[in-house]
């Protein structure tokens, strides 16, 4: 399968698979992971819930990082039930996302530049 996927400039390279995740948002961009189906409400294409970091030029998922730079939806002050269900809900997300078992993207990336203020990466399914 062949996809176009259009991805911020100063997003770092894909890591190779299964080195830890850098944030460079090719898989989420590619498509959403079984969270992010649910959050999405689709299946194929980008993710809604990755969101761009440019003080750390990364991609990181929304799920965990909210606007604010808080973890997750839930914030962190509160009552003792607040902060059990946002440690519950972060424990959850990233067990969905695969969160910390390196890159699991089993995709190949060709970059071709873009007039526009994106970049164009090419993602062919290996093997597959």
């Amino acid at each position: 399968m062949h996809q176009v996927i259009h991805i911020h400039p100063e997003a770092p390279a894909k890591p190779a698979l299964g080195a830890p995740c850098n944030g460079c948002g090719v898989c989420c961009l590619a498509e959403p992971c079984p969270v992010g189906v649910i959050v999405s409400r689709r299946r194929h294409g980008a993710c809604k819930a990755l969101v761009w970091s440019q003080p750390d030029r990364r991609y990181f998922c929304g799920l965990l990082v909210g606007p604010g730079g808080e973890a997750g939806i839930l914030g962190s002050q509160g009552a003792w039930w607040r902060r059990w269900a946002r440690a519950a809900w972060l424990r959850w997300a990233r067990r969905m996302i695969s969160a910390g078992s390196g890159c699991d993207a089993d995709l190949v990336v060709d970059i071709v530049p873009d007039q526009g203020d994106a970049d164009q990466r090419s993602a062919d399914q290996g093997g597959k």
